[in-house]
């Protein structure tokens, strides 16, 4: 199970990186970061860029609420693990003949 958690953990952090940068280079009325790699363009990749970008978005979107989701379900700890009982505990007396154990002195030292 952590092999799948590292390899979905590492895949999310990809998609959010991607979907950082294609949000930031997307052009919208000339405000966005496309005119560092275009210049006369009105779009940083060519003339059809938009739909492409705007499918791409919406690509990487989909799947960074699908990984968030697989990531949040792999990750989650069992409802037993939040509250751990406590372990009972066994208490014997000691069988006829035998000692019974000796318990240490406890010692303090008054100033």
């Amino acid at each position: 199970m952590a092999i799948i958690s590292v390899i979905l953990l590492i895949l999310f952090v990809i998609i959010c990186l991607a979907l950082v940068f294609i949000v930031a280079v997307q052009d919208e009325n000339s405000t966005g970061l496309s005119g560092i790699f275009g210049g006369g363009s009105d779009s940083a990749f060519g003339g059809q860029t938009n739909k492409v970008m705007n499918k791409l978005t919406t690509i990487l979107l989909v799947s960074f609420f699908v990984l968030a989701i697989l990531v949040a379900l792999v990750n989650k700890t069992p409802k037993e693990s939040l509250v751990a009982p406590a372990a009972p505990v066994s208490v014997s007396a000691p069988v006829e003949g035998e000692a019974a154990p000796e318990v240490p002195a406890v010692v303090t030292s008054q100033s």
